[in-house]
């Protein structure tokens, strides 16, 4: 009977457990009770519910994992087995998506992608003249 006294009415901690944070409970990497914190501080509404924090860490640690990879390919594509700001600039201009939400953003360090415009590259030797007139029609 004392066995499950401390568990009588599925009420409240038993005794003896160890606390699990609310990161682990979502199985995340990202501090669901600090997202909390700083939802509550922020007044960005009255209340917070339960699972807001939950969501935000969720989608936040995705976002997070998408740039590292793409990043990390940008690394590994030159040769470099560490992440600088240059290759997370390389890996967010270049994916159309996060280029748009990081539209805004300037990311220090980061450099420019390379490009050079077709008009100011040299004139192709072996073209026709049929060609040559239809250079200009291409805008």
């Amino acid at each position: 009977m004392s066995s499950t006294a401390s568990t009588k009415g599925g009420r409240g901690k038993p005794k003896s457990s160890k606390s699990v944070s609310r990161s682990q409970k979502a199985g995340l990497q990202f501090p669901v009770g600090r997202i909390a914190r700083f939802l509550k501080a922020g007044k960005y509404a009255e209340r917070v519910g339960a699972g807001a924090p939950v969501y935000l860490s969720a989608v936040l640690e995705y976002l997070a994992a998408e740039v590292l990879e793409l990043a990390g390919n940008a690394a590994r594509d030159n040769k470099k087995s560490r992440i600088v700001p240059r290759h997370i600039q390389l890996a967010v201009r270049n994916d159309e998506e996060l280029s748009k939400l990081l539209g805004t953003v300037t990311i220090a360090n980061g450099g420019v992608l390379p490009n050079i415009h077709q008009t100011l590259l040299p004139k192709k030797a072996g073209k026709e003249k049929g060609d040559l007139g239809s250079a200009s029609q291409e805008f």
